[in-house]
């Protein structure tokens, strides 16, 4: 290519990144949410600094429990959520998740002012972060279904999708750092009060949104119809299914690094708060960065290469960070760990919303949302307990290991997932200029380079 041709595609990159904001009803939600998500951040890390402070001798264990019971619903109630996301007014079931988080970010800060040590504080704790944990599992499917109400044209998803993950990034830099500020000079409590203030910003560009009226599916068929109906086209189309598995097993593998972050942050590294958010934020930058690329792309085309792509990186990363007794290094590891995850998890989220019909969008988010999110307890659970056997680096470098070979065997299904891939894409123009008699020739959205 010559540079006369290269300077035009990158323009046109740029100028890709922000159309998803020509819509109104987006502007206001990238708005709320950025307001809000800071204060999800702050809350995620005075949580883990808070449970590791209390816990004494047994906080390994206990990090893995409180992450456990904020992540397991997701599992246990995602693809359930999923179908009533389809039934019910997404819309509306946003506004509601995030008034209940609000009430649960107060509670915690209640807890927080009133701890002085013990189980007792540390099990309130886990009940609050289950009972999050519940809301996440409607407000996740709702979230990524709403997305394309907002956004208006399917072309746009994919950018939206992306800049959602840049907003949810750049969020998890700033989150991390004042969280480090705020708890040295004053505790963990007031990062939750500012948590449960910041979700009056989301719940007010919610209720500002004028979205057009969909019409909601007639619910005379039984829930657990629906949701065998949901699992049977999620699970029995091999993309979607390739996709979600993947996804939970890196959710599974790369769930220890972040749940025991407290521990490599004071054990090996020697700090304390500061330290936390330096890492913490470390893999925001990452994650930020992997977004950005995302959003720069102006097709879904070549996205099942990069997903192999990034969980190599990803692999890697934890690899590195498993070994690094450098501050500075480990949050070079973190970056790269972050700008991985990051861009598996959109890119598959991007695919699977390209390509999934709309009237079964919730139910496949839903298992999208336990793919993601719901796979991640177990890890976390286990990572607990593996830490006080084999060392928390050990532990993490396994996860290392376990990514790479789930993206080789990602990698080797390419070639079988392209013909399945290949049709949609025809149909719904994202190949354009294809008949369907030589779609068979080209390259399909999972395979081509980007």
């Amino acid at each position: 290519m010559s540079t006369d041709d290269a300077e035009p595609d990158r323009r046109s990159r740029l100028s890709a990144m922000g159309r998803a904001f020509g819509n109104r009803n987006y502007r206001l939600f990238f708005a709320g949410q950025g307001v809000s998500l800071v204060g999800t951040w702050m809350t995620r890390l005075a949580t883990g600094w808070l449970v590791f402070r209390l816990g004494g001798a047994e906080a390994p264990w206990l990090l893995g429990v409180v992450s456990f019971a904020g992540l397991a619903p997701t599992f246990f109630l995602g693809p359930l959520a999923g179908v009533f996301v389809d039934r019910w007014d997404r819309h509306r079931v946003m506004v509601v998740t995030q008034v209940l988080s609000l009430v649960q970010s107060a509670a915690l800060a209640w807890v927080a002012f009133r701890a002085e040590g013990g189980a007792a504080s540390i099990w309130l704790i886990v009940v609050l972060s289950a009972a999050q944990g519940a809301i996440n599992a409607f407000d996740m499917p709702a979230r990524q279904s709403l997305l394309v109400e907002m956004v208006g044209r399917r072309e746009d998803l994919p950018n939206a999708i992306a800049l959602n993950s840049s907003l949810v990034n750049g969020a998890r830099l700033v989150g991390p750092a004042l969280a480090g500020a705020v708890i040295a000079a004053a505790g963990e409590a007031w990062c939750f009060v500012v948590d449960a203030v910041s979700y009056v910003a989301v719940v007010a560009a919610l209720t500002a949104m004028r979205l057009p009226s969909r019409p909601m599916r007639a619910s005379a068929e039984s829930v657990g119809r629906h949701l065998v109906e949901g699992a049977r086209y999620a699970f029995g189309f091999p993309p979607i299914r390739a996709l979600l598995l993947l996804l939970a097993l890196i959710s599974f593998a790369t769930m220890p690094q972040t749940v025991l972050l407290p521990v490599f942050a004071a054990q090996v590294l020697g700090g304390g708060p500061h330290t936390l958010g330096v890492l913490s934020a470390a893999t925001g930058l990452g994650a930020l960065c992997g977004a950005l690329y995302l959003a720069s792309r102006p097709s879904v085309l070549g996205l099942g290469r990069v997903i192999v792509a990034a969980a190599v990186l990803l692999g890697l990363g934890l690899a590195g960070f498993s070994r690094s007794g450098s501050l500075w290094l480990s949050a070079a590891m973190l970056t790269a760990t972050g700008a991985g995850m990051m861009v598996q998890m959109a890119a598959s989220n991007t695919l699977i919303q390209t390509m999934v019909d709309e009237d079964k969008r919730g139910r496949v988010m839903g298992f999208y949302g336990m793919a993601f999110q719901g796979a991640a307890p177990f890890g976390s659970l286990l990572s607990g307990w593996l830490a006080g056997v084999a060392g928390a680096r050990n532990v993490v470098l396994g996860s290392g290991v376990l990514v790479l070979l789930g993206g080789l065997a990602f990698a080797m299904q390419l070639p079988r997932l392209r013909s399945h891939a290949r049709p949609i894409y025809v149909r719904l123009g994202i190949l354009p200029g294809v008949g369907a008699a030589s779609a068979t020739a080209m390259p399909p959205a999972l395979a081509e380079a980007g």
